[in-house]
C-alpha cells in the first residue's frame, strides 16, 4: 500500500511537471504572433508567473526585462506594478533583501495610484514575509495583517496560507503563542483546501510544537501523531527523525516511561542510521532524562557525555541547556556538589544568552517522579536544583566563603602593586638627583626617568578606572555574604542568588587578573620582547574569544587575512589586536560586517580592523588616542574603560609602528596600525 502511494505521488509529480511545461509553451507560442500592446504584456505577465511558480527564475528574469521595457512605453501602469512585483519575489527568494524591497516599493506606489487592493494587499504580505525573515516582527506583522481582509473578501487561498503562516511566525516570536497558535490553525485549514502537502506538514509541526510548549502535552502528541501519518516513507526521514524524539519526551511528562521508551529508541535508532546530528542529540538528551527518572545514573552519564560532545561540535545551545540541567542533576545525587554549581552557573550564563536572542522564555520542565521505575537498558532523571539537600547547601556555602577568601589575596596583591609602583617614582626621584653627579650617564638616565613617569602615568589612569568597577563587584560579594552569616536567607533565596554572586565574582576575578598581567609587565619596565610571528596565528585567536559575541550580535566577521610576519612583541601586538575587534564587535549593529586583513605597506605589515557600525565624529577621532581616556557606550549600551585605545597607541610606538583612525559617523571605522618586519635599524 505504502509503494502505491509513493508511485501515485511521483506520477502525479510528473504530470504536473508535464502539465506546466504545457502551459509555458502555449504562452510561448501566443506571445510570438501577438501585436506590441497591452494583451502581449498580460500574456508575458502569465508566462512569469508561470516560470516563476517552478522555479525558473533564470527564465522568469529574462522576459521580465523584455516586458517591462514595453508596458513602460505603452504607459501599461497596473503590467508595469505586476512585474516590479515579480521581480521583487525572485530578489527574495536569492535572499537579495535591497532589491527585493526596492521593487516591492515601486510595485505598492503604482498599486496605490491605481487604488488596487488586491495588489496592495500582495506586496504588503511580500514585504510583511521579508521583514519577519530579517527579525523585525512587529513591522512584519503590520504588513501581513493589512493583507489578510483583502485575502478573506477575494478567498485567495494560496496567498492566505503564506499570509495565515507569515503572522504565526511573527507572533510566535513576539511571545504571543496563542495568537500563533490559531493562524497555524488558519493556515493548516487553508493548505488542506489547496492540498499544499509541505505546507500541511510545516502548520502541524507548529502546532504540535505550540502545544508542547503550553504543557497540553496530550495534544501535542495527537498532532505529532498526525505529522507522523503525513511524512512519506523513505522520503520525510530526518522529520521522522526529529518527531519521534519529541514525542517520546511527551509521554515523559506524564511519566508513561513504557511508551516514552518506544519512541526514543526507534528515534535514536533512526537518527544514527542517517547520521542525522540534531536528532542524536535531541534523543540522547531525552532518553538521558528518562534514565535519570528510572535511577540508572551510569546510563544517564554515558549519554549525556556524548549528548554534550555533539551539542557543542554543532553549536545548539538549546540541548546544551537541556544537557547541562540533567548535569546539575546528575552530579547532586552522586553529592559531587562543586560540579552540580557549575554546571548550574554554565546553566544560568547559556539560559541568560538564549533568552536575549530569543522572545519565547525557555520552558522549564517539571520535577521528576521516580515512582514506577522500569529500567531501559540502552538509554539515559530530571532534577530540581531545589531539592538540594542542607549538606549540599553547606557545601555551597563554603565555596562561596572559599571564592571570598580568593578574592581577599588578590585584594592584598593589589595593594602590594600599588606600593611597588610608588616606590618606583621614590627611585625615579632619586635617579634625578644623581644624574647631576654623573654628566657622562646623564642622557641614558635621563631617558629612562621619563620611561618610567610616562609608564606610571598610564598605572594611574588603570588603576583608578579599574578600582571603580572592581568596588560594585566586591560591594555586591560582600553585601551576599552578610546575609549569609547572619542567616537572614533561606535555602531557596540562597540558590536564586548563586548566579548573580557568581556573575559578581567572575567580573571581580576577571578585573583582577587583567590588572595583575597589566602589573607584572609594568614591573618588567613593559620593556617589549620583540620576536617573529605570524599575524595571521594571532588573528585567528583573538577571532575565536569574540565569536559568541558576533554571534549574539549577528555579525558578519570576514577573515581576509594572508600569512605574513610582523617583528614585535607578540603579548603586546595581541592586546592591541583584541582591544580593536572588542571595539568593532562593541559599535556596531546587527547584520553589520567587521572585515580583517593585513598587506604589504613598503616593507612593513599594515593591519586593518574595518567595521560598518556606528562611526566615529572627528571630533572624538581627535580624543580616542589621548591619555585622558575616551569612551562611549555601545549598540547594546556596553560600558568600557575609555583606556584601551591609547594604551594600544601606546604599546604600537613602543614596538617601533604607528597607529591610526578613518571613520565617518554612521558610515563605520577602519582602524590601522603598521608595524615592522624586521628589526629597526638603529
Amino acid at each position: 500500500m505504502k509503494r502505491l502511494i509513493a508511485f501515485i505521488a511521483i506520477l502525479f509529480t510528473l504530470c504536473s511537471s508535464y502539465s506546466q511545461t504545457k502551459e509555458q509553451d502555449s504562452l510561448v507560442m501566443q506571445l510570438t504572433f501577438q501585436k506590441l500592446d497591452s494583451t502581449k504584456v498580460d500574456t508575458s505577465i502569465e508566462l512569469i508567473e508561470s516560470f516563476y511558480n517552478s522555479r525558473d527564475y533564470q527564465k522568469a528574469l529574462g522576459y521580465i526585462s523584455q516586458t517591462e521595457k514595453l508596458a513602460t512605453s505603452l504607459l501599461y501602469h497596473k503590467a508595469t506594478a505586476e512585474i516590479a512585483y515579480y521581480k521583487a519575489l525572485i530578489y527574495s527568494q536569492r535572499d537579495d533583501y535591497f532589491n527585493a524591497l526596492d521593487n516591492y516599493n515601486k510595485a505598492l506606489s503604482i498599486f496605490k495610484q491605481l487604488n488596487d487592493k488586491l495588489g496592495i494587499a500582495k506586496v504588503n504580505n511580500s514585504i510583511g514575509v521579508i521583514e519577519i525573515k530579517r527579525g523585525n516582527f512587529n513591522k512584519g506583522l503590520r504588513y501581513s495583517l493589512s493583507a489578510i481582509e483583502v485575502f478573506e473578501s477575494n478567498n485567495l487561498r494560496p496567498e492566505l496560507s503564506s499570509a495565515y503562516n507569515n503572522l504565526a511566525e511573527a507572533y510566535f516570536n513576539i511571545n504571543e503563542a496563542e495568537k500563533a497558535l490559531d493562524f497555524n490553525f488558519k493556515a493548516l485549514t487553508v493548505r488542506e483546501q489547496i492540498g499544499d502537502s509541505l505546507g500541511i506538514k510545516t502548520s502541524t509541526k507548529n502546532i504540535a510544537m505550540l502545544y508542547s510548549m503550553r504543557k497540553e502535552h496530550r495534544k501535542a502528541i495527537e498532532y505529532y501523531q498526525k505529522l507522523l501519518n503525513y511524512l512519506v516513507p523513505g522520503k520525510d526521514q530526518d522529520i521522522r527523525g526529529e518527531i519521534l524524539p519529541q514525542i517520546g519526551d511527551e509521554y515523559l511528562q506524564f511519566n508513561d516511561y513504557t511508551k516514552a521508551a518506544k519512541y526514543l529508541l526507534e528515534g535514536l535508532s533512526l537518527n544514527r542510521n542517517s547520521n542525522n546530528k540534531i536528532g542524536i542529540l535531541t534523543s540522547l538528551n531525552s532518553i538521558a532524562k528518562l534514565n535519570l527518572k528510572q535511577n540508572n545514573i551510569r546510563l544517564a552519564e554515558v549519554q549525556l557525555n556524548e549528548a554534550y560532545a555533539i551539542s557543542k561540535e554543532i553549536n545548539n545551545d538549546i540541548e546544551l541547556l537541556k544537557n547541562y540541567k540533567l548535569r546539575i542533576a546528575i552530579d547532586s545525587i552522586k553529592g559531587n556538589y562543586k560540579n552540580a554549581f557549575h554546571w548550574q552557573r554554565e546553566y544560568h550564563k547559556l539560559k541568560s544568552i538564549i533568552d536575549k536572542e530569543s522572545a519565547l522564555p525557555i520552558i522549564i520542565e517539571e520535577p521528576i517522579d521516580n515512582t514506577n521505575a522500569t529500567k531501559i537498558e540502552d538509554e539515559l532523571p530530571e532534577y530540581n536544583i531545589s531539592q538540594v539537600d542542607d549538606k549540599a547547601y553547606k557545601q555551597l556555602k563554603l565555596i562561596t566563603y572559599g571564592l571570598a577568601g580568593g578574592l581577599i589575596i588578590l585584594l592584598i596583591s593589589l595593594i602590594t602593586l600599588v606600593i611597588n609602583k610608588r616606590l618606583k617614582n621614590k627611585h625615579a626621584i632619586v635617579l634625578k638627583e644623581e644624574n647631576k653627579e654623573f654628566k657622562i650617564q646623564n642622557k641614558a638616565i635621563l631617558e629612562q626617568t621619563i620611561h618610567l613617569e610616562e609608564m606610571n602615568q598610564v598605572k594611574d589612569r588603570l588603576f583608578s578606572i579599574v578600582s571603580h568597577d572592581l568596588k560594585d563587584s566586591i560591594t555586591g560579594i560582600k553585601a551576599f555574604l552578610d546575609l549569609l552569616k547572619e542567616d537572614n536567607i533561606s535555602q531557596e533565596e540562597f540558590t536564586e542568588l548563586i548566579p548573580e554572586l557568581s556573575d559578581n565574582a567572575d567580573n571581580a576575578t576577571a578585573l583582577l587578573l587583567n590588572l595583575l598581567n597589566w602589573s607584572k609587565s609594568q614591573m618588567q619596565n613593559l620593556e617589549p620582547k620583540p620576536e617573529l610571528f605570524n599575524i595571521q596565528e594571532v588573528f585567528n585567536e583573538k577571532m575565536n574569544l569574540i565569536e559568541k559575541k558576533v554571534e549574539q550580535k549577528r555579525i558578519i566577521l570576514l577573515d581576509e587575512s594572508i600569512k605574513d610576519f610582523v617583528y614585535a612583541d607578540r603579548s603586546m601586538v595581541e592586546i592591541v589586536v583584541q582591544n580593536l575587534l572588542a571595539n568593532a564587535v562593541k559599535f556596531s549593529k546587527i547584520g553589520d560586517v567587521i572585515t580583517i586583513s593585513n598587506r604589504d605597506r613598503s616593507g612593513n605589515v599594515l593591519i586593518c580592523i574595518e567595521d560598518t557600525g556606528v562611526g566615529i565624529s572627528e571630533e572624538n577621532q581627535a580624543k580616542i588616542f589621548k591619555n585622558g581616556g575616551f569612551t562611549t557606550r555601545g549598540t547594546n549600551s556596553e560600558k568600557g574603560t575609555g583606556l584601551g585605545l591609547s594604551i594600544c597607541k601606546e604599546l604600537v610606538e613602543l614596538n617601533y609602528g604607528k597607529i591610526w583612525v578613518e571613520s565617518e559617523e554612521s558610515l563605520g571605522s577602519k582602524f590601522f596600525v603598521e608595524l615592522p618586519k624586521a628589526k629597526p635599524i638603529s
